[in-house]
């Protein structure tokens, strides 16, 4: 689902300009680690300026490999961005790109060209990048045709199969290797399935025949695809929406973003087919992204890309939601697909410390630094705070409650006490918008800051010094050059571009050095009589920070993880089960410490 600007401004012709490439900047140390959301320099928005709406966003994201760079595509980006290790990111301004941005494009890397397709509700080019690290956008079809059958919906209620959506709105490439044969999957839509129809490469990917109808959502027997937070709308209608194709071992899995992009039940789900035209079969274990709980939440609309590696690896799109519905960031999960073909996304500890891919790995929890978070609603401090927005909004893991101090000057400060001495890993620092007053990100929006650790209050040193930062970091994330001891953590602030100082969480990750802690005894399952929901309970265990409830289709298949934070009970309703599929559910309890053992899995009778 869409900003009603973007449906409006991405229907018009595309115009391209011309625009300076863009500057090199100089890389920091390399970082071994990544947290989300992803650490870019999310763009401020200018869809809402005449409502005097300002917020930074990234949502919808694509990344491709190109010659052994990864190159980073989503909506209002005003360009794209650049990494070769997928942690350090570079934004590049292209020779030519839509006046009105883009919004939820398709970009699919195939030999030596990328390419690259906006949203749209009416015919558009598709651009191509041959050379993508110097900027340098071309056509490669300067108009497609109109999509055949295209036509206005004509109701509220699911329209008739001799019809499409005026589009393609997030559409996907998809080019079959084995054949050769190219398809283009799209539609963001409550009334509309999703659609494909085949491409015709000596054509420049013109439209190859009609749209053929695929798949709608079936909240009434997917559970998860159930609209608002925790999926307790039951007047919305949801949205299927954000295509993305995967060939797997002769299996063709075709995803898609449900039920709304404003929720923290933002997930992606799969169906699978023999063919890239289907018939396709929906998938047992959906969703197969799905990330409700925790700071980061929401996993849909996204895409699956292997690394240079060849690990898999799958995006996806948080929600932050303060000042407008479709204020978002960018996540990335390690993804894979097990020996019975199964596909999956983890997202156990998917906003803690992972580590970025050096190598190909055995299965996917290896990447979790085991970093613990250590901030979690400890005491804070700060040199100043306005009215209703105080210090101790930075350390509740909800990006929607900050803090804000009286003036945006340097020397403003804000210190969290951890209660005890720590080893101090990582740090990451997010800003909020608030009253910000920007609606475009130029030169002098950059963030500036200084890290300082203290073992006792008094002597401080410095452990990060961004003073000379030259681009913008809305999550900038931190990692050590080495492990620092520390009981009190200081951010020392020098300069953000927004009329206002405003932080969200200032978050920190380390190890105390106590023990694991305790398996949560006593978990306890039980399904409704209406099949989607289920209410799972555990007896507490005194101390620790919070639980992962790990659940799915088999008792060795426990791929999905529903984070809760102690102070948040031992009681979870989960709402996101198919009718008369079984699940089983295990849990696990973590603290600064370490993480428990996995309990025994029970089955959600």
């Amino acid at each position: 689902m869409k900003p009603p600007v973007a449906r409006l401004v991405a229907g018009a012709l595309l115009t391209v300009i011309a625009a300076a490439h863009g500057s090199a900047q100089t890389r920091p140390p390399r970082q071994r680690t990544y947290a989300n959301p992803i650490d870019i320099d999310y763009r401020y928005n200018f869809e809402q300026k005449n409502e005097g709406i300002s917020y930074r966003s990234g949502a919808d994201p694509v990344i491709v490999v190109q010659r052994g760079d990864y190159y980073l595509f989503e909506t209002i980006g005003d360009g794209y961005w650049h990494s070769r290790d997928l942690g350090t990111w570079r934004h590049i301004t292209p020779s030519r790109w839509p006046l009105t941005d883009i919004v939820a494009p398709a970009a699919l890397s195939v030999r030596d060209t990328i390419y690259l397709l906006p949203s749209t509700t009416s015919p558009l080019p598709i651009l191509m990048l041959t050379q993508p690290t110097s900027g340098r956008v071309e056509f490669y079809n300067r108009l497609l045709p109109w999509l055949p059958l295209a036509r206005a919906r004509e109701a509220d209620v699911l329209a008739k199969p001799d019809s499409v959506q005026p589009g393609p709105w997030d559409p996907a490439f998809f080019h079959d290797p084995a054949t050769e044969r190219w398809f283009l999957y799209w539609n963001s839509s409550n009334a509309y399935p999703l659609h494909v129809v085949e491409l015709d490469k000596t054509k420049q990917l013109a439209y190859r025949g009609t749209p053929k109808w695929l798949f709608g959502l079936e909240p009434e027997k997917h559970g998860w695809e159930r609209f608002g937070q925790d999926h307790r709308d039951t007047t919305t209608r949801p949205f299927i929406e954000g295509s993305w194709m995967t060939k797997h071992a002769g299996r063709y899995y075709l995803q898609y973003g449900a039920p709304g992009t404003e929720y923290n039940v933002y997930a992606t789900g799969v169906y699978v087919a023999d063919d890239p035209l289907g018939p396709f079969t929906y998938a047992p274990y959906n969703p197969v992204a799905y990330k409700p709980g925790g700071f980061v939440q929401g996993a849909g609309h996204g895409n699956t890309f292997q690394d240079v590696y060849g690990n898999w690896w799958n995006t996806g799109t948080p929600w932050i939601g303060v000042n407008w519905n479709f204020e978002r960031r960018i996540g990335l999960h390690p993804a894979g697909f097990d020996s019975d073909g199964q596909m999956y996304v983890d997202t156990r500890f998917g906003d803690f410390p992972h580590w970025l891919p050096t190598k190909a790995w055995g299965t996917s929890e290896e990447l979790f630094t085991g970093w613990m978070l250590l901030s979690y609603g400890k005491s804070t401090t700060a040199s100043s705070a306005l009215d209703g927005f105080p210090a101790s909004s930075v350390t509740d893991e909800n990006p929607r409650t900050f803090w804000v101090a009286r003036q945006n000057r340097p020397g403003e400060w804000l210190t969290i006490d951890l209660a005890r001495v720590y080893d101090v890993n990582a740090i990451q620092v997010d800003y909020a918008d608030y009253k910000s007053g920007l609606y475009g990100t130029d030169s002098t929006v950059v963030t500036q800051f200084r890290l300082r650790a203290s073992v006792d209050g008094v002597d401080w040193k410095t452990v990060a010094d961004l003073s000379r930062e030259r681009r913008d970091r809305p999550n900038a994330y931190i990692e050590l050059l080495k492990p620092t001891r520390a009981r009190f953590v200081r951010y020392e602030h020098i300069h953000v571009g927004a009329a206002n100082l405003a932080v969200s969480d200032f978050r920190v990750f380390g190890n105390g050095p106590g023990p694991h802690p305790a398996t949560p005894a006593g978990l306890a399952a039980r399904r409704d009589r209406d099949e989607r929901n289920a209410r799972i309970m555990w007896q507490p265990v005194p101390g620790v920070v919070g639980y992962n409830l790990r659940w799915g289709i088999s008792p060795s298949k426990l791929y999905q993880t529903y984070q809760r934070f102690a102070d948040q009970g031992t009681m979870l309703e989960l709402r996101a089960l198919t009718v008369g599929q079984a699940y089983w559910v295990a849990i696990e309890s973590f603290d600064e410490n370490a993480v428990s053992t996995l309990s025994s899995a029970v089955q959600i009778p």
